[in-house]
C-alpha cells in the first residue's frame, strides 16, 4: 500500500490489486480517496489519472458529501429526536433513551465529518427501522384489510432508490425511510403497492386502483418527488 498526497484532494490511499487492468480512483464511505492500481504498474499513472480527472473527482466528492445537517431538536422518524450535549471534554458518543437520542460532543466537534456523521447516521438508521417495523408493518395490515387487498409478508429494505416494491408471490418491500416522511405521503406508497397485488404493471387498470381509495395519488407522487430515501 502507497500514499499520494495531492495539493487539493489531501491523502490518496493507492493498493496494488492482481486482479486489476486498469487505474481507478474511489470515495470510500469514510470520505476518503483511494485508488486501485495493476500490481505491476507504475505509481505515476495514479498520478496522471488524478491530474486529468480533476473535475470529476470534485463531482465524486461533491455527491458524496452528507445530504443532512444534525441540529438539536432535530425530528428523527414519527417518534424520535436529536439533543446535541456540547462539552468541554469527553470522548464523542451517543444514547438511545425512548425517544431521545443524545449525542456527546465537544463544542468544536464538525457532526458533518464523515467520521462523526456515519456513527450518527448508523443510530438513526436503527431507529427507523425499529419505527418502520412497528408502524408500517401494522398499517399495511389495516389498510389491506379496509380495502380487501390481500399480500404475503411485508419486509424491510435501506435502498436508496425506490421507496417499496411488490414482488410477484404479494411480498411487499418498504423502505424505512419511510418513517421520514408525510403520513398521506407513506400510505400512498403503501396503497401504490397494495394495488400491485392486483396489478403487477402500470397500466391504466392499476391507476384506477390507486384513485378509488387514494383520490390525491397524483398530487402526492408529484410531492414525492421532492423528497429521497436516504440521510
Amino acid at each position: 500500500m502507497s500514499v499520494i498526497y495531492d495539493d487539493e484532494f489531501g491523502k490518496i490511499t493507492v493498493r496494488r490489486n492482481i486482479k486489476s487492468s486498469r487505474v481507478q480512483i474511489k470515495l470510500s464511505n469514510n470520505g476518503a480517496l483511494t485508488a486501485s492500481l495493476p500490481k505491476y504498474a507504475p505509481l505515476f499513472l495514479v498520478k496522471r489519472l488524478i491530474k486529468d480527472s480533476r473535475s470529476e473527482i470534485r463531482e465524486l466528492i461533491k455527491r458524496q458529501k452528507p445530504k443532512t445537517k444534525f441540529f438539536n431538536g432535530m425530528k428523527i422518524g414519527k417518534s424520535h429526536y436529536l439533543v446535541i450535549n456540547y462539552q468541554l471534554n469527553g470522548k464523542f458518543r451517543i444514547e438511545k433513551d425512548d425517544q431521545k437520542i443524545s449525542i456527546y460532543c465537544k463544542s468544536e466537534t464538525n457532526l458533518s465529518d464523515a467520521y462523526y456523521y456515519d456513527k450518527i447516521k448508523k443510530v438513526i438508521i436503527e431507529v427507523l427501522e425499529s419505527e418502520a417495523k412497528s408502524y408500517l408493518t401494522a398499517r399495511v395490515a389495516y389498510l389491506a384489510e379496509k380495502y380487501n387487498f390481500k399480500y404475503g409478508k411485508v419486509r424491510f429494505s435501506k435502498a436508496s432508490s425506490r421507496w417499496g416494491s411488490c414482488s410477484s408471490n404479494g411480498t411487499i418491500s418498504l423502505n424505512i425511510f419511510l418513517m421520514q416522511l408525510p403520513f398521506e405521503l407513506i400510505d400512498y406508497i403503501i396503497i401504490h403497492e397494495l394495488a400491485h397485488t392486483k396489478q403487477m404493471n402500470h397500466s391504466h387498470d392499476f391507476w384506477d386502483i390507486v384513485e378509488k381509495i387514494n383520490p390525491n395519488y397524483k398530487k402526492h407522487r408529484k410531492t414525492l418527488k421532492s423528497h429521497s430515501p436516504s440521510i
